[in-house]
C-alpha cells in the first residue's frame, strides 16, 4: 500500500532564506504593533502603514531564495510514490519556487492580494498601494490575502481531511504555539500516523510525536527525505 505523507511547515524552514521567524528579536514583525498591521481594524485605521508593512514583507521574500530544504520537499513530492500533502503555515512562495505543486497556504499569500469588500482575489503586484482599487469591484478596500489574527485559516476541511488519511506526518519548523496548526499532530496520531517533529529545537508540542530530530532545516529535511527515499513507500 503506498503511504500518504502530510507535511506541515512553519517559518523555520525559511529562516535559513533570510526570512526572520515570527519571533525574532529585531526582525520585520518586531518593529510593528500587530493589532495594526495584522488585523482588519488596522486596515481601517491606516490601510497606507498596512501596506507599507506588507510591501517591505514582499520585497524581503522576492530578495529571498528557496533553500536546500524547500528543493528536498519537492524532490519527494516527486519521487515518492504515494501522495504528498505539504501544508505550510507561512506566507512566502518559497515551496512554490522550489518546485513543490500545490501547498496549501493555510494563512494565506503574500503575493496574491484580495478586496475586504466583495472578496475578489488576483496576484498582487510588488508594491501595493493602498487606495488601489479593486479590480474586480472598483472598491477601495484591497489587502493582502493573508490571514490576519482573529480570522479563519483557509482550506481546513482539506486539511483535517489529509491529516486523517496520513500514513506519516511531519511537522517541520514550526513552533507549535499556534493553533489550529498545533493539534495537528495530535490529530494524525489520532488517525494511525507515524509523526516526527523536524524542528531547530523541541517545539511547545514535541511530547506529541513518536520521532524527532534536530538542527538546521537545510541539513535534516534532506537527510530526512534521502531516508524515506530509500525505503520501499510500501
Amino acid at each position: 500500500m503506498e503511504k500518504h505523507i502530510v507535511i506541515l511547515t512553519g517559518a523555520g524552514i525559511s529562516a535559513e532564506s533570510g526570512l526572520g521567524t515570527f519571533r525574532d528579536v529585531g526582525g520585520l514583525w518586531d518593529q510593528y504593533d500587530l493589532e495594526e498591521v495584522a488585523t482588519p481594524d488596522g486596515l481601517a485605521r491606516n490601510p497606507a502603514l498596512v501596506h507599507d508593512f506588507y510591501n517591505a514583507r514582499r520585497a524581503n521574500c522576492l530578495g529571498a531564495a528557496p533553500n536546500a530544504a524547500h528543493v528536498a520537499l519537492s524532490r519527494l513530492q516527486a519521487e515518492w510514490s504515494g501522495n504528498v500533502t505539504l501544508i505550510t503555515q507561512n506566507v512566502d512562495d518559497l515551496h512554490e519556487r522550489g518546485g513543490f505543486d500545490d501547498a496549501i497556504h493555510m494563512h494565506g499569500q503574500l503575493m496574491r492580494a484580495k478586496c475586504a469588500s466583495c472578496d475578489g482575489r488576483w496576484d498582487a503586484p510588488k508594491v501595493m498601494q493602498h487606495d488601489a482599487p479593486c479590480p474586480h469591484c472598483g472598491a477601495k478596500t484591497t489587502r493582502p490575502d493573508i490571514v490576519w489574527f482573529g480570522e479563519m485559516p483557509y482550506h481546513m476541511d482539506a486539511i483535517w481531511a489529509a491529516l486523517d488519511e496520513a500514513d506519516i506526518f511531519a511537522s517541520i519548523g514550526t513552533s507549535g504555539q499556534v493553533y489550529p496548526a498545533a493539534a495537528f499532530a495530535q490529530q494524525a496520531a489520532a488517525a494511525g500516523a507515524a509523526t516526527i517533529e523536524l524542528n531547530l529545537e523541541p517545539s511547545d508540542t514535541a511530547r506529541h510525536f513518536q520521532q524527532a530530530r534536530y538542527g538546521p532545516a537545510t541539513e535534516i529535511v534532506p537527510n530526512w527525505v534521502a531516508e524515506l527515499l530509500e525505503q520501499t513507500p510500501g
